[in-house]
């Protein structure tokens, strides 16, 4: 069994800063992946990358020998509002290769 426990999210107001972490742990042989995904109320679930409007302002950072991802959101505006979810692509001890998924942190911007 593997889990993925999150840490971070909470209110900040426009401009403000948050930093997002995420830790793998269980019957884990390799991690091939670990990043985030996003999903804001009404909305699809997306992808974080460094794509579009996240250019310059998130950046998500890993360390493969603790299984931990980080995901560093700076000049956050209101549309940034969303649950966000780390994942991870997990080959297990039993030679299973899955995706795992954290439980969600909300993520507030007040304008």
């Amino acid at each position: 069994q593997v889990q993925l426990v999150e840490s971070g999210g909470g209110l900040v107001q426009a401009g403000g800063s948050l930093r997002l972490s995420c830790a793998a742990s269980g019957s884990i042989f390799r991690i091939d992946r670990m990043g985030w995904y996003r999903q804001a109320p009404g909305k699809q679930r997306e992808l974080v990358d460094y794509a579009g409007s996240l250019k310059g302002r998130f950046t998500i950072s890993s360390d493969n020998a603790k299984n931990t991802v980080n995901l560093e959101m700076n000049s956050l505006k209101p549309e940034d509002t969303a649950v966000y979810y780390c994942y991870a692509d997990v080959i297990t001890d039993r030679g299973i290769g899955d995706r795992y998924w954290g439980q969600g942190t909300q993520v507030t911007v007040s304008s």
